[in-house]
């Protein structure tokens, strides 16, 4: 049996503010348990539903040293879906209304925290992993700990670590003086082929250095962040570890988002039925959001962080264009100030055409994958990216700019060879998405067999966990040597 843990800042179903959640919910249900004993490490916030905090049962504690003093370190456990998970408790560092706060040395300290607890309770779990898997900037101190402090610990010997990307641009970058105060490492290891980047201390850059293998949830990002563009202060790094460095693009849970049994949406469907049955979904949420009830309408669809990353500096620079098309948009989101007011302009502005929900909604979210004919996510840089594959999932054309997971996973419709799943542009240019969006709404409207073609395509896809697991079993067994 291979022993694997995975240790991150957020995981589903105990806590959740992004992507990296899904990832550490879903991917240790789909390993195999015949090969796999996979567990899940995470933190025990205060803030986490009532529900879930009844689950857990207390295992143990013990005094870490840390920071220059003694420090507590409650173990609690819980098992959801088959997997184990380990909770870490301290009030101090994980109290609060929300996971993650706005004090970036306090975050630093926490994370560090985290990362020396998460090892220091190995030995009393009796859970002695072959490989730790590591998620993100907040984890970055461990496979740097792993080979300092707990490499004298016989029970470390065999131990590997990987380091998987999910966003390089948050990497845990404070002074040096502070972070070696915090962290008890020595100026050995602040220097710029370790933890030091441009005079700082970078807790990601330490994890990359040390762990013995890096991936990042897509082949396009993989190749992407040894650019100066994409790889924000790091390429040089990724380069120089090219050899250790593959893309293993996210799956998402298919039971979860399933057209045909979704609790959300009042008319469910498949891939056999969606001609007919789709479109009630359509009618539903027009006559919900106050828009021109019109089956025949082209209804495009929206669901983000309101955020420059996502491209929204492009939609603004076109919206009164798009607008004079044959369309509506539905968008679903919080993000920036003036991208949310953005949008309200053009709700009170074409009332019948655009509805802008400006908040985040579980329910309205699957209601607008199942409703729309495409989907719209013209990312200035996307890791990976959830939505397209929900999309696709939901027979909603994905329209997107070819970067990160979004390359990946929309192959762009040719009409000469009748394949692709949705619609892409290359260039992060205003004009070129519009070209891309009237492209898509022409075939819509005029090769409507074509169109359905395009979303039975997309919907035969397969971008269930069940792929991405067989490629880090792969990884695991190459890691452990088997």
């Amino acid at each position: 049996m291979k022993k694997v843990l995975f240790v991150a800042s957020e995981g589903v179903p105990f806590i959740k503010t992004g992507g990296l959640a899904d990832v550490v919910g879903s991917l240790p249900k789909c390993l195999d348990k015949e090969y796999f004993d996979v567990r899940v490490m995470i933190p025990r916030y205060t803030c986490m539903k009532q529900e879930m905090q009844e689950k857990l049962s207390y295992v143990t504690h013990f005094y870490m040293d840390f920071n220059w003093h003694e420090e507590y370190v409650g173990i609690l456990t819980a098992e959801v879906d088959g997997v184990k998970y380990y909770l870490i408790d301290n009030e101090h560092y994980f109290g609060g209304f929300k996971p993650y706060g706005d004090n970036v040395l306090f975050e630093i300290e926490k994370y560090a925290y985290f990362s020396k607890a998460a090892l220091s309770a190995l030995p009393l779990i009796d859970f002695q992993p072959d490989i730790v898997h590591c998620h993100d900037w907040q984890t970055g101190l461990i496979p740097v700990y792993m080979k300092e402090r707990f490499r004298g610990n016989p029970f470390f010997w065999n131990m590997k670590s990987i380091m998987t990307i999910h966003n390089l641009k948050f990497q845990g970058k404070w002074d040096v003086k502070a972070v070696k105060n915090i962290t008890g490492l020595p100026d050995y290891y602040f220097t710029p082929d370790k933890l030091e980047a441009y005079k700082d201390a970078n807790l990601l850059k330490g994890g990359l250095v040390y762990a013995d293998a890096i991936t990042t949830v897509s082949d396009t990002y993989a190749e992407e962040i040894k650019t100066e563009f994409y790889g924000e202060g790091l390429n040089g790094l990724m380069i120089a570890r090219a050899g250790d460095l593959r893309g293993i693009v996210n799956g998402i849970d298919y039971e979860e988002f399933n057209p045909a049994t979704d609790k959300y949406i009042e008319f469910p469907y498949d891939a056999v039925n969606f001609r007919k049955e789709k479109v009630k979904n359509k009618r539903a949420l027009q006559k919900q959001l106050n828009l021109a009830q019109d089956d025949k309408k082209m209804m495009i669809g929206v669901v983000s962080r309101l955020t420059d990353q996502k491209g929204f500096d492009l939609i603004a620079y076109i919206m009164d264009e798009l607008c004079q098309d044959d369309i509506q948009l539905v968008v679903l989101g919080t993000g920036e100030e003036r991208y949310e007011n953005m949008f309200r302009h053009f709700d009170w502005k074409y009332a019948d055409k655009v509805s802008a929900n400006i908040y985040y909604s579980e329910d309205l979210s699957h209601k607008i994958y199942a409703s729309c004919d495409a989907f719209l996510m013209p990312s200035l840089f996307e890791p990976c990216g959830l939505s397209q594959l929900m999309a696709l999932r939901y027979g909603t054309v994905p329209i997107v700019r070819e970067t990160g997971g979004l390359k990946d996973t929309v192959l762009p419709y040719n009409e000469y060879e009748n394949t692709g799943t949705g619609f892409s542009f290359a260039n992060y240019n205003a004009h070129e998405m519009l070209r891309s969006i009237r492209y898509a709404e022409q075939i819509y409207y005029d090769r409507k067999r074509e169109w359905n073609k395009i979303v039975d395509r997309g919907m035969a896809a397969d971008f269930s966990w069940h792929v991405s697991a067989g490629k880090y079993q792969e990884m695991y067994d190459w890691l452990i040597g088997y």
